[in-house]
């Protein structure tokens, strides 16, 4: 199980979203995936933000399942043409954009398997229904063309939530205006998971220790201290610095934000293989993170991290936490 960002690609994501706000809805996808003779399954997570009555912008999480020798998942940003229909109820959209992929695969010189990155583009078809209650129906058709490894189309069954109220029916138009920052200060403390991108998926437990505090209406910074635990062969660990696009909905008591850094990361041991002790302390951080205020100064956090490495050493760091904030 792999999520993946790019900096590039969340780059991107800032522009389009720093001229007016963030995504207004947020839908999850699943369903069948073909390539060539093979199938497997696809699921995506998806936020879309309207720029007007005919166009919008998105931002997903794809993975693309288990392709045989290919485990490929990543980030795409898209831009849609959408028609609506049916007093707007109904949406017809057409959306193409590019997408960063990291592809974990048998290797070909006898390391077992690599991680691969790489670039591709994904054109897509969808129709959503959009309820009186803010939730939506969708069907999406994808197609998938990348620069190295097997084309894919999948057809995903999708339920969505619009996270501001529309004005009318269907979608909003264009996402609400922000008057303040999302995030003041927050201290985090938190514990999960560390999956390593390897054919076998191996785990260890992770822990970590953040700083946030917001810079913009729109953007927070964070540092923390990130410690990747000691199931796996060769462990590391070190600090963190990102920049976070962030958003703030239903009275600013849930938070979203997508961030993109650096982690300067010890190697500590060895198994043996040379990708154990890595190529530099530095490797791309690209994260996704939700929190819920508890309280004035409480909240509960859930992070999702990917260390995108030079060696095939990508990770996947889920955690969760408890954060002061003041």
């Amino acid at each position: 199980m792999k999520l993946n960002w790019t900096p590039a690609v969340i780059a991107a994501a800032l522009a389009v979203a720093s001229g007016s706000a963030a995504a207004q809805e947020f839908a999850l996808y699943s369903g069948p995936l073909k390539s060539g003779p093979d199938h497997t399954y696809s699921w995506s997570m998806d936020y879309t933000e309207g720029f007007g009555q005919y166009f919008a912008g998105s931002v997903t999480w794809l993975n693309e399942g288990h392709i045989p020798d290919h485990h490929r998942d990543g980030q795409l940003v898209q831009v849609w043409g959408r028609l609506p229909l049916a007093q707007r109820r109904l949406v017809f959209s057409l959306g193409v954009g590019p997408y960063r992929y990291f592809d974990t695969e048998v290797a070909k010189q006898g390391l077992g398997y690599s991680n691969t990155h790489g670039w591709g583009v994904v054109y897509s078809a969808r129709a959503t229904w959009y309820s009186t209650h803010r939730w939506t129906a969708n069907l999406q058709l994808n197609r998938v063309q990348v620069s190295s490894g097997p084309s894919t189309t999948a057809l995903l069954v999708g339920i969505g939530y619009q996270l501001d109220a529309p004005d009318t029916p269907g979608p909003r138009d264009f996402a609400l205006a922000r008057t303040h920052k999302v995030t003041n200060n927050e201290i985090t403390l938190m514990a999960g998971q560390t999956i390593l991108n390897s054919l076998d998926s191996q785990t260890s437990v992770a822990e970590a220790v953040e700083y946030r505090r917001g810079i913009t209406n729109f953007v927070d910074a964070t540092i923390g201290y990130l410690h990747e635990g000691n199931g796996l062969a060769a462990r590391r660990d070190g600090g963190t610095a990102q920049l976070w696009l962030t958003r703030a909905f239903f009275d600013d008591r849930l938070t979203l934000g997508a961030g993109a850094g650096l982690y300067a990361a010890i190697h500590h041991g060895s198994d043996g293989d040379a990708r154990s002790t890595g190529d530099g302390i530095l490797s791309a951080l690209v994260s996704v993170s939700a929190s819920y205020r508890l309280t004035d100064h409480w909240a509960a956090r859930v992070t999702w991290n990917r260390v995108m490495t030079r060696y095939s050493r990508d990770t996947d760091v889920i955690l969760g936490g408890i954060g002061y904030r003041f």
